[in-house]
């Protein structure tokens, strides 16, 4: 999955692509605010493609602005199921475990 992003980083790599493992983990702190929203909704659909219906989206602790943000997309996102803060051993308050649901098979058809 290529998504372009400008890496906070390294500014001179200004609009690379770069290429996310699609493996139900997604770390949020290496991306600028502004990408948080594309980025989590492309990567819940290429995990939901991919049968990956549990996902863990790491969004620091900090003061919870990015978690709010990140809480507020799976609220509104019709294909999560539900999501809840990550236990202690993967991540605590620090991550949200999404649960998504399952492509019907018309969806699949349509890839």
């Amino acid at each position: 999955m290529f998504i372009r992003v400008r890496s906070c980083l390294n500014p001179h790599m200004d609009d690379e692509p770069v290429e996310l493992p699609i493996d139900g983990v997604l770390d949020l702190h290496t991306f600028q605010p502004r990408e948080v929203k594309d980025l989590v909704l492309d990567y819940l659909a290429e995990c939901q493609r991919r049968g990956i219906l549990r996902v863990r989206l790491i969004h620091g602790k900090g003061i919870g602005n990015l978690r709010r943000t990140v809480h507020a997309l799976l609220a509104k996102h019709p294909e999560v199921k539900s999501f809840n803060l990550a236990g202690e051993q993967f991540g605590g308050w620090g991550a949200t475990i999404a649960y998504l649901k399952p492509v019907e098979p018309e969806q699949a058809r349509d890839e």
